[in-house]
């Protein structure tokens, strides 16, 4: 085996292995860039900010954003969401959220990781405010909040 393939392999298995550790990114939440007038990437290192469940209904009062369940396999949602993409398939589907890449997007899973994907997967591609639901629908439900299953 060459070194460039030997290295490259070593790479690949390093963040398989860093994803498989089950890790959120940022347990505790930002506060939101409305409220502090500042922008995303100055309130968090990472590309998106992560918000709880109580943060999330407050934002649904005045919903002004793109909400997507990036879940899969399907098992529920919150009202008022937009659209269902696979996080898995967040690049490849970019044409189904909004093209202006300053919208506001949140997306949420069943527990935050698949979400986390997909969020910093669209930052990648260019969004500017995206936010991620901590902890996914099961924060959600634990905070009382109920989950629609269709």
């Amino acid at each position: 085996m060459s070194l460039r393939r030997l290295l490259s392999f070593m790479m690949l298995a390093t963040i398989l292995l860093a994803a498989c550790a089950g890790n959120t990114p940022a347990q505790t939440a930002a506060p939101l860039p409305a409220q502090t007038g500042a922008p995303a990437a100055a309130t968090q290192a990472l590309p998106y900010t992560n918000i709880t469940a109580a943060q999330l209904a407050e934002m649904l009062k005045s919903k002004d954003f793109f909400f997507v369940n990036v879940h899969i396999p399907y098992s529920g949602e919150i009202a008022a969401t937009d659209a269902f993409i696979p996080y898995d398939q967040t690049a490849q589907q970019i044409a189904q959220y909004p093209s202006d890449r300053q919208a506001k997007i949140v997306v949420y899973c069943r527990s935050g990781r698949m979400s986390a994907i997909a969020a910093a997967e669209l930052a990648k591609a260019g969004y500017t405010r995206v936010w991620n639901l901590d902890g996914g629908m099961s924060a959600w439900e634990q905070a009382g909040y109920p989950l629609l299953k269709k």
